[in-house]
């Protein structure tokens, strides 16, 4: 008898939480999330001749330019790019006025082979030791050839400060590809959190596959090489094409694609963490090793003791597989690591996790068992705003009713 009456208060419980969160919702609908409506484009690749895709004029002009976060708390950035005839210079020189550069970094330079595929000079630039909130100008190449982007840092990190995020994932180069990136780039968002595949250049064979990677790049540069776009690896990065000679996993993401991971102790770029405004946000990789005493389970263990609520009273942790995910494709693939992680999610209270792989929009609240915990897994395409206000209410709320149990 015992049982059955805790089974009904906890049952009675759940429903008066749902009701809580149902007050958070307009008229408890939350169907329609956005004003935006996609235009019905085809989800066909773009052809390589299109101006979507076009080569920046000048002998050995850098191409493919991006930018990512580059240390832990947001004073430094990585800018990658790529001259395809000649390695060129390697440096970039940058500096708070425009045409005006007065510091210089040294970077790196490196190509690989995929098939019969050589893939142009990639050269990746550490810049830190930057001021927060500062736009800096940056130049790369060489004389009449050379090319001149900005960044803006963030906000440094503070509880109060208001950021704004885009979430991107499985973008592709489709036309619906440029529609998602044309709507983000409106959106006013700083940065994007990029929830893995990037160019599906597998889904092509031999020497496309890189000339695929290299029209992408140039695809994103319009955005990325402005704002820190944080990458994280899916399955289409993998590669495993045996029949091309072709075993190494993730050859072209890992070459291409640098992560800070080592700021945040990480012993692989595919999980790492960064510090963003008032934003810890966690990278893990669905497609690496993650049960016990694994690496990535052992540096995720002690990264989430790092976090600093006092400073960063938001938790985002991005994957590319979905924990929960209610759609026929890829149902139940994320099962593994909900079984290993969702407990320490939970413990620590983490606010949003985002995923991708599964291409249609969705969100859920995690009820753990015997918790009631505000955590949201969104897929991918949307903008989230950071604001401090809001989250206190909500968490505060649902918090009230975990620490003060209520018997019917």
């Amino acid at each position: 008898m015992p049982k059955v009456v805790e089974t009904q208060s906890m049952l009675l419980q759940l429903i008066l939480v749902f009701v809580i969160f149902s007050g958070f919702v307009k008229n408890g609908n939350a169907g329609i999330t956005s004003a935006f409506i996609r235009s019905e484009w085809p989800s066909i690749d773009i052809p390589l001749d299109n101006e979507v895709f076009a080569v920046p004029k000048g002998y050995n002009a850098p191409q493919q330019v991006h930018i990512t976060q580059g240390d832990y708390n947001g004073k430094a950035v990585i800018i990658s790019w790529v001259t395809p005839d000649e390695p060129g210079t390697n440096k970039v020189q940058y500096g708070v006025s425009k045409k005006k550069h007065d510091f210089t970094a040294e970077g790196t330079v490196k190509n690989y082979t995929f098939y019969n595929y050589k893939s142009g000079y990639i050269h990746q630039c550490l810049v830190d030791g930057l001021e927060y909130e500062t736009k800096y100008y940056y130049k790369i190449g060489s004389g009449d050839s050379s090319r001149e982007f900005w960044f803006q840092t963030p906000p440094k990190i503070n509880p109060d400060t208001h950021y704004k995020f885009g979430i991107i994932g499985d973008l592709g180069q489709t036309y619906n590809s440029l529609s998602t990136l044309e709507h983000y780039m409106q959106s006013g968002a700083q940065a994007v959190l990029f929830v893995g595949d990037l160019a599906y250049a597998d889904r092509y064979k031999y020497n496309d596959v890189g000339i695929r990677w290299d029209s992408w790049g140039r695809f994103v540069e319009r955005s990325a090489a402005y704002q820190p776009w944080m990458w994280s690896a899916g399955n289409h990065e993998i590669e495993y094409m045996p029949y091309m000679g072709e075993v190494i996993p993730f050859k072209s993401y890992l070459n291409r694609y640098p992560t800070p991971h080592l700021a945040s102790k990480s012993s692989s770029p595919f999980w790492y963490a960064i510090r963003r405004a008032s934003a810890h946000i966690i990278v893990l990789s669905s497609y690496s090793s993650f049960v016990k005493y694994t690496p990535q389970w052992e540096w995720l263990r002690e990264e989430l003791k790092r976090v600093d609520r006092e400073k960063t009273p938001w938790l985002i942790v991005l994957m590319h597989i979905p924990i929960y995910n209610s759609n026929e494709a890829h149902f139940m693939e994320g099962e593994s690591m909900r079984a290993v992680f969702e407990k320490w999610f939970v413990r620590y209270k983490v606010d949003v996790v985002f995923a991708g792989h599964v291409h249609a929009y969705e969100r859920s609240v995690c009820f753990f068992p015997h918790m009631f915990f505000p955590l949201f897994y969104n897929l991918v395409a949307n903008v989230c705003m950071l604001r401090s206000q809001e989250k206190k209410i909500l968490k505060e709320t649902v918090w009230w009713f975990i620490q003060n149990p209520i018997n019917f």
